[in-house]
């Protein structure tokens, strides 16, 4: 199994059937590179976003040249290298929009309020399509907001780690609105579980809610870090964005159902791991 699993002109890891890795770099938008990529593979892990969430909307259309395109790109690399199945890692906390009702179901209706969402839809469109048009096996993991350990900091997406980023370099954390926006955090080891379950499904269904199925607002989340940390930790309020979604809570019946995935790792339990791993990366910088 070999995994093509990042963006543009960034190393990435690819596993040969011995478990051997090897480094390799490659431009997501090159079809030489991809096909050197995935070549000999059983399987595709899509997880390449060149976007964030927050900043799509600034530039739809290098959203969609960057990673509609690119995702278009890979599919026909795999109709030509005859690799049979590919994972996709959609967003479960854009695709959907303002909720109808709670927890979301994959059945509820999609309405992204951010390019983001949009073109994630878009590619689960075309996975689709191509599932029917060359008989690969397409699987869409909708995750809701992932975090946890080797987070990247810097890209500032994903509440936890930015705001415990900021909490340990004794920063104030900022909070969009007042507070009550609610997100279903997943820790990463409950991600990869529920890829490794997808790897091995060969179901009929294709499309996963993969979420905790619990919210937590961004004061309960700063609460949960104070308790933690074992202090208090400054906070301020900025005015609400307006493609924030209220509440976002997933429903995972269906995955627990046929990937047979449960989420085993607590919000507590999560941040704690998170917090030691980030303290230990924090040590390092400043030695």
């Amino acid at each position: 199994m070999r995994i093509f699993e990042r963006p543009r002109v960034e190393p990435y890891r690819k596993f040969n059937k011995r478990e051997q890795v090897e480094w390799i770099t490659g431009d997501f938008l090159s079809t030489h590179d991809v096909i050197r990529a995935i070549d000999g593979g059983d399987v595709v892990f899509h997880l390449v976003s060149t976007t964030l969430p927050k900043s799509s909307n600034d530039d739809p259309i290098y959203d969609v040249q960057s990673n509609v395109v690119g995702a278009l790109q890979l599919f026909n690399a795999m109709v030509v290298c005859k690799i049979p199945k590919i994972i996709f890692i959609s967003s479960g906390g854009t695709v959907y929009g303002i909720p109808k009702y709670l927890p979301i179901d994959e059945q509820h209706p999609t309405e992204p309020l951010v390019s983001y969402g949009i073109t994630k839809l878009t590619i689960e469109k075309y996975l689709h399509l191509y599932e029917r048009m060359h008989d690969i096996k397409t699987i869409t993991l909708r995750v809701a907001n992932p975090y946890g350990e080797r987070q990247r900091i810097e890209t500032a997406q994903g509440a936890v780690g930015v705001f415990l980023h900021r909490a340990l370099t004794k920063m104030p954390i900022e909070i969009w609105g007042d507070g009550s926006v609610t997100r279903d955090y997943i820790h990463i080891s409950d991600v990869v579980d529920a890829f490794t379950r997808a790897m091995e499904y060969a179901g009929q269904k294709s499309v996963f809610n993969i979420g905790s199925g619990t919210g937590t607002s961004l004061n309960e989340l700063v609460f949960m870090l104070e308790d933690v940390l074992g202090r208090s930790v400054k906070h301020n309020y900025l005015p609400a964005r307006p493609f924030d979604v209220p509440v976002s809570v997933l429903n995972n019946n269906l995955a627990r159902e046929e990937l047979h995935w449960t989420p085993t790792t607590s919000m507590q339990d999560g941040i704690k791991r998170t917090t030691e791993w980030m303290k230990g990366e924090l040590a390092k910088v400043q030695r």
